[in-house]
């Protein structure tokens, strides 16, 4: 799959759920969310019904996301159901890591059982490492789950764990070094994110805006130049760079600064009440669900995909004044 402006679509992100076991603000609402009733999301045989389809024009690479996805009972099994379909060279999902320690079967934790499952990588959310902060971004007092879970995550073996953390000023801006020996300690890749406009917007500011670039000066100051990695990539829009005299690598998401974020966009998000979504920085969305349960065979199934590929905008509209019109934790992370 090939839009107008040559992005090479391969990647779908998948949300299952829209519900999460914590809050933070720039994902949620600071008021009560409500829920989706059961019935107004996509069923797991619904889900793997369309990943086939997408498979079929070009899609390799799955990330299941929520919300928080292990919150979905079943998910191990379906994770399971998609890797024997034998079509996806890779099955990642992203999630705050609070639930990774659960244990199962056998006494295996759920980061185990995910990984024997056929999830090959994790992206896991950890904005500071200091208990308090961390309760204040996320209306929970997670932090020891997390950090367990990340390490649960480590010894499951999975072929990647990325942590990613939303940089917001006068909340993280003075833990950027302690997180990256955190990250080195454990051989995990980091990539710091800036806020965007996909929430409320008082939650972006001028006031909590922390840039990409003012990170990286803040990080050069005590490790030193770093150096660009123009050909490391992964599958989103992350800048790499190196520290000197490491191996370690890091990463720079900057929606709102880099001019040139969307030029190697390659991805499609699928919304958990069944929206097919070609842009999050774009209201476009088309309804698949309604589509899918009102009788439409796979080949209505595959035009509506390729219709929406034919309208992908070329950039996301962040920068002009974009107003959310579902939040983040609809949308899908």
């Amino acid at each position: 799959m090939e839009d107008r402006f040559g992005h090479r679509i391969s990647y779908l992100r998948v949300s299952v759920t829209d519900r999460c076991n914590e809050r933070c603000r720039y994902c949620m609402p600071e008021e009560m969310q409500e829920w989706l009733p059961r019935a107004d999301v996509l069923s797991f045989e619904e889900i793997q019904r369309l990943i086939l389809i997408a498979a079929g024009l070009g899609v390799d690479k799955v990330r299941l996301t929520g919300g928080e996805p292990l919150t979905r009972p079943g998910l191990v099994q379906f994770v399971s159901q998609l890797s024997a379909l034998g079509c996806l060279k890779q099955i990642g999902l992203s999630t705050n890591g609070s639930l990774l320690t659960r244990t199962g079967p056998g006494g295996k934790s759920l980061a185990a059982q995910l990984r024997e499952a056929g999830v090959t990588s994790l992206n896991i959310s950890l904005d500071t490492l200091d208990p308090g902060t961390y309760a204040q971004v996320t209306g929970r007092d997670f932090l020891p789950r997390v950090l367990a879970g990340i390490d649960a995550g480590v010894a499951a073996g999975f072929d990647h764990i990325r942590i990613n953390a939303v940089l917001m000023r006068g909340r993280n801006e003075n833990s950027l070094l302690e997180m990256v020996e955190f990250a080195h300690a454990r051989s995990l890749l980091l990539r710091f994110i800036e806020l965007m406009p996909v929430s409320t917007t008082e939650v972006l500011n001028d006031k909590n805006f922390f840039p990409v670039r003012e990170a990286r000066r803040v990080l050069e100051n005590s490790l030193g130049q770093l150096i660009p990695q123009p050909d490391f990539r992964t599958n989103g829009p992350a800048t790499y760079y190196q520290i000197p005299g490491r191996e370690q690598k890091i990463g720079f998401i900057g929606a709102l600064t880099n001019l040139h974020f969307c030029e190697t966009c390659n991805k499609l998000r699928l919304t958990c009440d069944g929206k097919l979504r070609p842009c999050l920085g774009s209201h476009l969305e088309v309804d698949l669900m309604g589509a899918l349960r009102g009788g439409a065979d796979d080949q209505a199934l595959r035009a509506i995909f390729l219709d929406t590929i034919a309208r992908k905008p070329e950039k996301h509209e962040f920068r002009e004044n974009y107003q959310p019109g579902r939040r983040m934790i609809a949308i899908g992370g």
